[in-house]
Formats: C-alpha cells, structure tokens, sequence
C-alpha cells in the first residue's frame, strides 16, 4: 500500500524555549525567515506525502493561520507593488499538501499524540515526522523511510550515531544484524536509557514510518519514562510481533530542540540565505577576530 499520509505532533508546551514559547508555539519559532513547522511540512512533500495532520495543542492556532490565506495581507503586498513577496506568502498557502488538524487536550506523550491519529490513518502506513530535527540530504529522509517500507513491508524508524554521553537524551535501539547496507534488524527499542546502560549509540531522531497496528498497541500501552505514553514504549512491543527495522541515516541533522541547536541551525542557514549571507558572513568573520583577540588578552592577564 502507498504511503501518502504523515503525522507531525505539535502539541509539546516548548519548555527548553520559554519565555518565548510562553505565548507562541516552538514550531512557529524561525530560522532565519521560516518557522521550523514549515521546513518539515516541505520534507513530506518532497516526500510524496499527500495528506498531512498536525497533532497541536492549547494556544497552537498560529500554526493553523500560518498555512491559511490571509487575504488582507495579500492584497496589501499587491496594490503596493510587493510581487515577491506576495507570491512567497501565496506559497505557503498553495504547498500541494492536504493538511488537518487535531487537538490533543493534556500533554500526555508523544504516543498520545500519535494514538490521536487513528481515525485520519485508518488502516494505512504513515509517517511520523518530528518538529525538532531538520534533515538535509539529496533524497529527504522521510522518503529513503517510505522506499524502505515498499521493499520490506516493516515499520522502519530512523536512526543515526550520537556521542555516547548524550544518549539518555534520545529512544535508542539494541541492534541485532544489518540486512543490508544501512538497513538494521533490531533486538529493543529503548527509550532514553541511563548511559551506561545503553544498549548502542544509534540514537531515534524523529522519522518514523509505521504500520497501523501501532494503534492498538498504543491504546494499551501503560505510561512509561515521565509518566507519559512513549512511542518508543510501544515500537518495542510491535517489534516482538512484527518486524521494526532501523533506517541509518547519513545526511546532515539539525537538532532546533534545544537553544544551541537552534542557534547553530539559524547560524547555518542564513549563511545559504541569498538575502543575509553575504552581510552575515562577514560578521561572523569580524566576531570570530573580535573573540581571538579577547581570547589573547584574557590569556596574558
């Protein structure tokens, strides 16, 4: 069966980003000029995704106006002449994806907001795609999932390797064998293990293509780390059932779940932007001279 649906959870409260995020949802936060929303719902569809539901929360109805026309504004951009502009605003309403909306009423884990979705993913595979992780490589990751899935049939998540010390931040996998190039059986998914407990360094990095039996285990599945409902919880009992394989990724990750990331992400972006990189690059060139200079002075003191 065809994968033409996708689930991105947006219902998070932001915490790691307050006092920003106290009135404003994560997902809406920018790189540069786009929010990060944006980046993911242009990876499903240069993914072939057809149809889109967005799992948000309380004060999340920015993220709904976002991808809505704003006729006010548009007819503003063209009697002042702003054609540019008028056509990247009209873009966004016009992306050629289906996009739906649910709320999830009590921040109860990420496998809540996935169970959610039943009704929208019926009896299909569909992708899960995270708001904090930014992928870039040739084909875009949701897509190497799904041409997984038409060989193998199987839920197939995304792995990469992490710094062993970070692993008790992420869902890790017990690898088994790999079945081919870049294609892993598992043993057990774990979900944030204490470090030296850690089965791997194959860290889960937010795609996942899954069957929808995931359902019916989700709606069983007892809270986990946190009290919540965990997705990775629930994968682990599917993969004693049926087989969950793990996809290595080897393109480019942006982690904006954190103001590190974030900042580095942004950093990285806008020196591709055409409008700012050439202004940008020469301030961080001044910035980096103006910190080995302090650097130098700080030493002879």
């Amino acid at each position: 069966m065809k994968v033409r649906k996708a689930v991105i959870p947006a219902a998070g409260l932001g915490t790691r980003f307050l006092p920003a995020t106290k009135a404003m949802p994560k997902e809406m936060v920018p790189i540069v000029d786009k929010p990060t929303i944006q980046f993911i719902v242009e990876e499903a569809k240069k993914s072939g995704i057809e149809d889109i539901l967005i799992v948000t929360g309380k004060n999340k109805r920015s993220i709904e106006d976002h991808f809505d026309a704003n006729p006010e504004l548009e007819q503003d951009l063209e009697e002042k002449g702003k054609t540019e502009l008028l056509h990247l605003t009209q873009s966004i309403t016009n992306l050629g994806v289906n996009l739906y909306y649910t709320r999830q009423p009590h921040p109860a884990g990420l496998g809540d907001a996935i169970l959610r979705a039943r009704s929208f993913v019926g009896d299909e595979p569909f992708a899960v795609m995270l708001g904090d992780d930014l992928m870039e490589d040739k084909v875009p990751l949701t897509k190497q999932l799904i041409d997984r899935y038409d060989k193998t049939h199987a839920s197939t998540i995304a792995v990469m390797p992490v710094p062993h010390e970070e692993v008790s931040k992420y869902g890790v996998i017990d690898p088994d064998s790999e079945i081919e190039p870049g294609l892993i059986n598992v043993k057990a998914f774990v979900e944030k293990p204490d470090v030296d407990k850690a089965p791997s360094d194959y860290a889960i990095i937010g795609r996942y293509l899954l069957t929808p039996e995931i359902f019916d285990i989700l709606a069983h599945q007892k809270p986990g780390r946190g009290g919540e409902i965990q997705l990775t919880d629930a994968i682990d009992t599917m993969n004693k059932t049926q087989r969950v394989f793990a996809h290595v990724f080897n393109g480019e990750r942006h982690d904006v779940g954190n103001k590190e990331g974030y900042l580095e992400t942004s950093i990285e972006y806008g020196l591709s932007h055409p409008q700012i990189k050439d202004d940008l690059r020469e301030y961080i060139i001044n910035m980096a001279q103006k910190l080995q200079k302090e650097d130098k002075n700080s030493k002879k003191k």
